[in-house]
This record gives C-alpha cells, structure tokens and sequence, in this order.
C-alpha cells in the first residue's frame, strides 16, 4: 500500500470536513455571522496547514534525500508563519471572535483524539 492510497489519510480528510462543518452548522445556534464565520475560517486555516504538513511529510518520506530533514525543517518554520500570520488576518483585521477562530482551529486537533478513542480502546 503507498502513501497516497492509504484509507486512514482519506479518513482523516474526510472527517476533518466533516467536523468543520459540525462545529460551523452548531456555531449558527449563536445566531450571529461573526461567530459561523470565525469557525469557519479557522477551521479552514487548521485544515490547510494540515494538508500542507501532509504533503510535505509525503515529499520527504517517498523521496528521501540528504537535505530532505533540512527542507521540511524550513517548511515547517515557513508553514508556522503562514499560519500565525493567518490567525493574526483573522482576529485583528477580520476582527472575528477569538473564541470562535480557536474552536474552528480546534478541528485537526478533535480529528487526532477521535481516531485515537477509536484505534485505541
């Protein structure tokens, strides 16, 4: 089995989508758009910066070469920027709610203890 056909990654992506859309259809009972909108861009911004640490392991493991360990170090740095630059888009020039920003981010995270009570019981 490669990487790119392994059932547990499709898994993953797909319950990330599903739960984004739990917490942005369960953010709606708030009855205000700020709230739906900071999920729903967090939740976005967690799931980009995991598909992009996805790829960029795959990279370094299907195609290992002497610098590879160096080149996901530097990605790693670069996708951290990227992604507290995101979070500091969101909370002070969207100006979304903090609290709503940080639930939306809290997606991958739901994702990793779900699989854990589920592989592990």
């Amino acid at each position: 089995m490669t990487i790119q056909n392994d059932p547990l990654l499709r898994e993953i992506t797909r319950r990330n989508w599903s739960i984004l859309v739990l917490l942005t259809v369960l953010s709606l009972f708030w009855w205000s758009l700020e709230v739906s909108l900071g999920v729903l861009a967090g939740g976005l911004l967690a799931i980009l910066g995991h598909h992009l640490r996805e790829r960029s392991l795959r990279k370094m493991l299907t195609q290992p070469h002497p610098g590879s360990t160096r080149g996901f170090q530097f990605g790693y740095i670069v996708r951290l920027a990227f992604l507290g630059s995101g979070i500091y888009l969101l909370i002070v020039k969207a100006q979304l709610p903090p609290l709503a920003v940080a639930a939306g981010l809290s997606v991958v995270i739901l994702n990793i203890v779900w699989m854990a009570f589920k592989r592990f019981p």
